[in-house]
């Protein structure tokens, strides 16, 4: 089936503009291997973190003393909301793209994994420091630790969000992350195989570990059900795009039809459905994907019609790729914007 290129279908002007720039990418990953290899680019070029050290479990929300002088703050700072007992931003700095997770195609997240050194990671939560953007999500695979360690010892502060899967408790013992929240996709296809009982007891184990526990999902029936059957947590973590349907359920809202990348489908009735649920719900609610993985052309528009359609006490995740385009700044003052009207 070929998806017209309306615009709830085309990407964002930043991923566009890359992918037209790097044209002899599609030929193959050796073009991403040719463009990664010319001088740096983009607004993080000429500013590479400078720590080399090595972080140690701190306060809450994995905090240390900083080694290196603070960097000055920006004139423009994300609007807060409380959390537990933390007040972060309600712009939240993703970390899909510093792990090559583009929800693309597989050139775009080899391009995103060989742009995002350990230094330009670090430099860019710096940056997010700078607007006021005090909370990441946190990956604990791969080079997640590390990086959150040199970001750290570089004087950085971040309150973490950590996703959670198997025993998260080592993570917790050596990061103190202000929350951890259950994979959402596990989440899925527990709900889906009627097995939801082990994400019940996977957030007990959680709680008993002294953090704020929640529970991801691409799927607002899994917020309605857990709502209704009571759980013992504080928050979620919802995509809007509903990523995670079966063959099945795919054929019926596409009538009978199925697309090549049936994980990266994304319909545009599919946000209203989400953004209803965490209104619903008096717990905090963390809104993800809400450019569709860089498929929405109004960027402005999809930022304020998620802050409308969220509660106060809620916040977006949004992972930022500054390629071609001061990203973190765009969306900062463009938070901003939205929150304060200035």
């Amino acid at each position: 089936m070929e998806i017209p290129a309306n615009k709830g279908n085309r990407m964002s002007d930043t991923r566009r503009d890359f992918l037209h720039s790097t044209a002899t990418v599609a030929a193959g990953l050796t073009g991403a291997a040719a463009l990664m290899a010319q001088a740096p680019q983009g607004p993080l070029a000429g500013r590479q973190g400078q720590g080399q050290g090595l972080g140690q479990g701190g306060s809450r929300g994995g905090q240390l003393q900083p080694t290196t002088p603070p960097r000055p703050a920006s004139q423009i700072q994300v609007p807060k909301m409380k959390f537990g007992s933390a007040e972060i931003s309600r712009l939240i700095c993703g970390a899909n793209q510093f792990y090559g997770f583009a929800h693309f195609n597989q050139i775009l997240g080899t391009v995103m994994q060989e742009y995002y050194t350990p230094a330009r990671v670090c430099e860019l939560l710096h940056q997010c420091n700078e607007f006021g953007i005090n909370a990441m999500v946190f990956h604990t695979n791969g080079r997640g630790q590390p990086d959150l360690e040199r970001f750290l010892a570089d004087g950085g502060k971040m309150h973490l969000i950590a996703q959670g899967l198997d025993d998260p408790s080592a993570m917790v013992k050596a990061f103190k992350p202000l929350s951890v929240y259950y994979h959402g996709e596990n989440t899925d296809r527990a709900f889906q195989s009627g097995q939801m009982d082990t994400v019940k007891e996977w957030c007990k184990r959680v709680r008993d570990m002294g953090t704020l526990v929640g529970v991801g999902t691409h799927k607002p029936e899994v917020i309605a059900l857990v709502e209704e059957q009571g759980w013992d947590v504080d928050f979620y973590a919802g995509c809007v795009y509903n990523r995670t349907r079966t063959p099945e359920e795919w054929k019926k809202v596409l009538n009978g039809e199925l697309v090549e990348m049936q994980g990266e489908c994304y319909l545009q009735s599919d946000p209203p459905r989400m953004y209803k649920v965490m209104r619903a719900t008096t717990k905090p609610c963390f809104a993800f994907k809400i450019l569709a993985a860089g498929r929405v052309t109004n960027v402005e528009q999809a930022f304020r019609t998620a802050y409308e359609s969220i509660k106060p006490n809620d916040g977006v995740f949004i992972g930022m790729f500054p390629r071609m385009r001061d990203e973190v700044r765009e969306n900062a003052e463009r938070v901003h914007r939205i929150l304060v009207g200035a």
